[in-house]
């Protein structure tokens, strides 16, 4: 009892420079079965149709809709398994493994084609510089299981944190959720007012889809594991579009700060998972830097948050 108690209760160690090429391997399993999602969903704004969500286990899709049947995949980081399962019922299990992308694209079109689930995707990777089609990667294929696993368990402790967060928002704001195009886990709070275009430039990503993104102001939490150049795990707070004022606003913890080049703040994850509290100096994170948002964007706080 005591061991699952330290499993569940602690921040794991997650240095990138350790599981980079697993990390890059994970975005583009991600990616495939994202794009399956995308393409089985109705639109819904923000496109919040298509992120992951975090499980008991791993990741899923959730149910997705298939005539009248329902079809969903699960990133099992436990028993290091892809679960594809149907409301018929059926399941089918891939093993995780070392494998390249275009072997697991591959398998898992071919699973479901068997259960008699014809889909076609895009299989160009995006917000990826240099991206490689699906069926075309055999770069990335490394999977060291204890670091998914660890991953996959920092995952599920900023998710109980996020959702927390989350609470104390009344006004439009987003589920708490992966997505597997930058590969990060997110919230998002809107002021209710509408943003001007955003300017776009992801690579492979068509700027009318960042438009729809940020249709209207935000301020956006969350977490990423330091892939796309950052080296580092980390956590994450910005403003669309921000407002003046908005990165010389006070921060807590002391250990936050303004990256310039990002235009985001930062909290390191190492300082979070070290700390006496973790929980509490990550909500002090996610509360202060919208505090820097709401207050310098001139928020209608009254109207948008929980007293």
């Amino acid at each position: 009892m005591a061991q699952i108690e330290t499993f569940e209760r602690s921040w794991p160690a997650l240095p990138f420079i350790g599981w980079q090429d697993t990390c890059a391997t994970l975005h583009m399993w991600t990616q495939v079965v994202g794009k399956i999602r995308l393409a089985l969903e109705p639109m819904v704004n923000h496109w919040w149709q298509v992120p992951l969500y975090v499980t008991a286990t791993g990741l899923t899709t959730s149910p997705m809709p298939y005539g009248s049947r329902s079809v969903q995949i699960d990133f099992d980081f436990c028993h290091h398994a892809l679960v594809v399962t149907t409301s018929d019922p059926q399941r089918v299990e891939i093993g995780l493994a070392p494998m390249p992308v275009a072997e697991f694209y591959e398998k898992v079109i071919g699973v479901l084609r068997d259960l008699g689930i014809e889909v076609s995707i895009w299989t160009m990777p995006v917000e990826v510089a240099d991206a490689v089609p699906f069926e075309q990667d055999r770069q990335h294929k490394s999977y060291d299981a204890d670091a998914a696993q660890r991953f996959w368990r920092a995952l599920v402790h900023t998710d109980r944190v996020m959702k927390q967060f989350r609470a104390g928002f009344t006004g439009k704001v987003s589920p708490v959720h992966f997505f597997w195009g930058s590969f990060d886990m997110a919230v998002t709070r809107f002021s209710g007012r509408t943003a001007p275009p955003h300017p776009g430039g992801m690579p492979n990503l068509g700027n009318w889809v960042a438009r729809e993104a940020y249709s209207h102001e935000v301020s956006s939490c969350g977490f990423w594991p330091g892939n796309g150049g950052f080296g580092k795990a980390a956590f994450y707070s910005y403003a669309y579009p921000a407002p003046p004022g908005f990165a010389d606003a006070p921060l807590r913890p002391p250990a936050a700060v303004f990256d310039s080049n990002l235009q985001e703040f930062i909290l390191d994850y190492d300082t979070v998972r070290m700390s006496d509290d973790p929980d509490a100096m990550l909500l002090e994170f996610f509360q202060s830097t919208y505090d820097a948002a709401a207050n310098a964007g001139r928020w209608d706080r009254a109207a948008l948050e929980r007293t």
